[in-house]
């Protein structure tokens, strides 16, 4: 709309949120503002008051000296006035790389340490950009020696944890009292629950971001790869009570993924939908193509509004849970979900009766190595 059908009050209400904006409280133009205006201000009327007094002493009409004085004193106005906005101005378009850079830590992910770019800041911003580049450093080298210390410790204990998981089995297989057999059967269950919490740690060690997964990425058909992999899970899901069903469009959904730990991710999903879904009959396996996504779903009691984002926790566990488990299953499934670049929704009551859970993947990447079955396909 041209600014000349604009009313009057529609301007003064542009202005006054232009300045609002301009002069907002605690900015730098405000400040600035506020130390320069005293000395202008006692500038202006020294400047006035001289001319006042040469004014007077001139043999001049007494309407054309106050002409001159009146004239002088608006330029003055209006000199400083311009002064001021320019000076403000170059302040203020200074700062929009500032306020860009601003934005772009905001909106940045948990696990990104790359080095803020300090190229088109202020030259006075650039050493404070540097130390927060340094901090980022520091915190990507302790979280990766962490990871690399958990691994560590987890492939340490596994083959002693596996030592005594054969010797329970053992134990197990000859006939023995009762009492013997029951404290059998939990050196077993204990050592079966370690050696899967070693694995787990593994492969949080594993999705390192130093650790160049995507080499590993084979392009799989993800319908073929759920029907095989879940069916692995329907004994199990039986011995708790519930039914998989498995839905997935007749055509293909290709994606690019390590089979590994893609399986690691679906074994968590199971297993966190068989061990805290208490009282479903029924867990689904949803394949969609677009985007390409993998959902599990059960319909139990579900999870609090307040602890749906927590549960992706490392250890956190929900107070309430009696079900036995480490806290990384879902934690370990958001760590392989960022690994393949993919993300991650969980819905549940009052929205979705029960729990769903989906990793929604990006599309094939251009020269990713492909599978058996996507060669033969291909000939």
């Amino acid at each position: 709309m041209p600014d000349q059908h604009l009313s009057p009050a529609v301007k003064t209400s542009l202005l006054r949120g232009w300045l609002e904006r301009f002069l907002a409280p605690g900015s730098l133009a405000r400040k600035l503002m506020g130390r320069l205006f005293p000395p202008i201000s006692i500038l202006v009327v020294l400047d006035l008051s001289v001319t006042w007094i040469l004014t007077r002493r001139m043999s001049l009409e007494d309407w054309l000296l106050r002409d001159i004085f009146w004239t002088m004193a608006l330029s003055q106005v209006l000199l400083v006035s311009l002064i001021a906005w320019v000076l403000l101005s170059g302040i203020r378009s200074q700062l929009a790389s500032i306020d860009d850079l601003s934005q772009q830590i905001r909106h940045r992910s948990d696990d990104d340490f790359e080095r803020l770019d300090a190229s088109a800041l202020p030259a006075e911003i650039v050493p404070l950009v540097e130390h927060f580049n340094e901090l980022l450093e520091r915190q990507r080298d302790t979280l990766q020696a962490q990871k690399r210390f958990i691994g560590h410790a987890a492939h340490q204990l596994r083959t002693p944890l596996t030592g005594l998981q054969l010797e329970s089995e053992l134990m197990l297989a000859r006939p023995l009292p009762e009492d013997i057999r029951q404290r059998a059967e939990r050196i077993k269950s204990v050592s079966d629950r370690m050696i899967r919490l070693g694995q787990q740690l593994l492969v949080l060690a594993r999705t390192d971001a130093d650790t160049n997964i995507k080499d590993s990425f084979v392009r799989l058909d993800l319908c073929e790869w759920t029907r095989e992999e879940g069916g692995d899970w329907f004994l199990q899901a039986r011995q708790h009570g519930a039914e998989i069903h498995l839905l997935a469009p007749e055509k293909p959904v290709w994606i690019d993924a390590a089979p590994v730990l893609l399986r690691e991710l679906l074994s968590n999903l199971m297993d966190n939908a068989l061990r805290y879904g208490k009282g479903t009959d029924r867990i689904v396996l949803r394949v969609a193509s677009n985007p390409p996504s993998l959902s599990v779903e059960d319909h139990g009691p579900g999870i609090e509004a307040s602890e749906q984002q927590r549960v992706f926790e490392a250890f956190y566990r929900s107070p309430g849970t009696q079900a036995g488990g480490s806290g990384l299953g879902l934690a370990i499934v958001q760590e392989i979900a960022r690994a393949h670049g993919a993300w991650w929704s969980l819905m549940s009551r009052p929205d979705f009766p029960g729990t769903r859970i989906t990793i929604v993947f990006p599309g094939p990447r251009i020269g990713a190595r492909l599978t058996r079955h996507d060669t033969l396909i291909g000939n």
